[in-house]
């Protein structure tokens, strides 16, 4: 196989990889309903499907470097799209049960996937580090959109119940496996024993700054995809409108989502950027005390778009700010094993909040203090150091 063709299909298969990061959970919340009623459960299970998909993140993210390292990073994300497709099927097929089983086999197998693809990226093609990342990032928030959206008319319209619908997505996944198999098939290049080692990555500082800037992006975006239908109902709109805004929000994102890795490259420390996306961020957020629609959609633009382009940051930085590969490995899953038990908390710490004070516009303060956050851990992260 030549040269161009090998790299034609690898880039096919980072695409497909992509897109199948986000089906699985994006597709399931418009169908909860569906779901409580047929297995008749309550809302706080139907729910904590979420919970435990963002709790099998925060875990496996840990062991994933290890898996890498040892068989390989093409071969590892192989076994993740794997053990993904295994779990989409096992929860159609039963009850309560296999529905909770197979959801926590999808998250290990999203999450073995995700925090490898940048080392694979580094490792193979460093000089399309940022598109590369462009190109993950805006197929996994493109295809969240997609599902999200298309979830309800497979299962009504075209009469496959939230069985079939969810069971649906497997296709893209085959798909993504059969393509991807050369990087499976492929041996994994010999490295130093040095360099299989890594670093520390938990007793950084550096690694520190850029964990806790993804947790402040990863706590904004949760908390907003959570709270903004509610707090728009709240402000006049109806449950079909908010639900429209929070979906432009969701699509314009992919803006920032594919341009801020190629920026990011170009410059040797990317604190610019960082407090460009703040500004956004605090321009937006103080927006959303208003009640005006038009109001309320430049707010949801802004804020889109900083949103898109911090999820892109805090990818970027990871490859940034490490040498060797496998401390890359490492980063990526300390990064987002952080990140996602902070996107955990980070909707339940303001539900409780809202319930002690009853005001939504403690939604706009709370988004604002994080924001602080996030200029705060990024201007370190930011830096041009290396771990």
């Amino acid at each position: 196989m030549s040269k161009e063709r090998s790299q034609g299909l690898l880039l096919l298969g980072i695409i497909l990889i992509s897109i199948n990061l986000r089906t699985s959970i994006a597709s399931v919340g418009p169908l909860i309903p569906f779901i409580r009623e047929d297995l008749g459960i309550s809302n706080g299970l139907a729910g904590s499907l979420t919970t435990l998909t963002l709790f099998t993140f925060a875990v496996f993210s840990l062991f994933s470097p290890g898996i890498g390292k040892r068989i390989g990073n093409g071969r590892a994300i192989f076994l993740g799209i794997t053990i993904l497709s295994i779990g989409v099927i096992i929860r159609v097929f039963g009850g309560v049960e296999l529905l909770f089983f197979g959801t926590a086999l999808t998250g290990i197998g999203i999450v073995i996937a995700n925090v490898l693809m940048i080392p694979f990226f580094k490792a193979h093609l460093p000089e399309k580090l940022g598109l590369l990342t462009a190109i993950l990032s805006t197929g996994m928030s493109l295809f969240a959109a997609i599902a999200s959206g298309v979830s309800v008319p497979l299962a009504v319209d075209l009469g496959l119940g939230w069985r079939g619908s969810l069971a649906s997505w497997v296709v893209l996944m085959i798909l993504a496996l059969a393509v991807w198999f050369p990087q499976a098939a492929a041996k994994p290049s010999p490295k130093s024993e040095i360099e299989l080692a890594g670093k520390n990555v938990w007793k950084s500082k550096l690694a520190w700054q850029v964990t806790l800037f993804m947790g402040a992006q990863s706590v904004m975006y949760f908390t907003m995809v959570t709270w903004l239908p509610d707090m728009l109902i709240f402000k006049g709109m109806s449950p079909v409108a908010s639900g429209i805004a929070l979906s432009y929000m969701q699509l314009i994102s992919l803006i920032g989502t594919f341009f801020a890795p190629g920026i990011l490259m170009k410059l040797r420390q990317q604190q610019g950027v960082i407090l460009g996306v703040s500004i956004g961020y605090l321009f937006g957020y103080s927006l959303l005390f208003g009640e005006q629609q038009w109001l309320i959609y430049l707010a949801l633009t802004i804020i889109g778009i900083g949103s898109g382009a911090s999820l892109s940051i805090a990818y970027t930085l990871i490859s940034l700010r490490t040498l060797e590969d496998q401390t890359t490995s490492k980063l990526s899953g300390m990064v987002q094993s952080a990140g996602y038990i902070l996107a955990a908390l980070g909707p339940l710490l303001f539900g409780v909040s809202l319930d002690l004070v009853g005001n939504w516009d403690f939604l706009n303060w709370f988004l604002l203090i994080m924001t602080i956050q996030f200029l705060v851990f990024g201007w370190g992260a930011g830096k041009d150091r290396k771990i």
